[in-house]
């Protein structure tokens, strides 16, 4: 397997896509919390060089531009069996909706591990991705986010429908 990644320029600003072999194993922002070193990305390629990388950075411009919901990529992260079991869920969560990390930790069969999967969330490497911005805290507030706050209110804004924006506006 070949370690490579690539830098692109979003509206979210810089985002490194990081693909080993044929998965996507990293999607990091420029200032992301838990950022790995960089040197763990492998050999930096431009996005033509790297069909695997190419696809996942042209997706995450559809989903930018509100032209694409979901992701078909072929994901790959790195975590343990109960951060996969977060990871899961995350990912099935809809375009446009939120859950919160208690209720996450209620389909793990467990609602006291709401700290637990926050932790979880928080070292998804495959952010947007799998989509831990549609995670908030028990009472809808927008709480921590790898790639900070702000960005995290820009994605869930994104996703939002025209009702819901048009509500926000008054």
């Amino acid at each position: 397997m070949r370690l490579q990644h690539t830098v692109a320029d979003t509206i979210l600003g810089s985002i490194t896509t990081v693909a080993d072999g044929d998965a996507i194993t990293g999607l990091y922002f420029q200032h992301h919390i838990r950022r790995p070193d960089e040197a763990t990305f492998g050999l930096a390629v431009p996005m033509s060089e790297n069909p695997l990388l190419r696809d996942a950075v042209q997706q995450l411009r559809e989903y930018l531009d509100r032209r694409r919901e979901t992701f078909d990529l072929p994901l790959k992260a790195a975590g343990d069996d109960f951060e996969h079991a977060v990871w899961d869920i995350v990912a099935r969560i809809p375009s446009g909706q939120t859950t919160t990390y208690g209720a996450i930790a209620e389909q793990l069969g467990d609602k006291s591990l709401a700290q637990k999967v926050g932790q979880a969330v928080g070292a998804n490497p495959l952010c947007i991705f799998v989509p831990c911005h549609r995670v908030v805290g028990s009472n809808g507030s927008l709480t921590g986010y790898a790639g900070g706050l702000k960005r995290k209110r820009v994605l869930l804004e994104l996703e939002e429908s025209a009702a819901t924006s048009a509500e926000r506006l008054f």
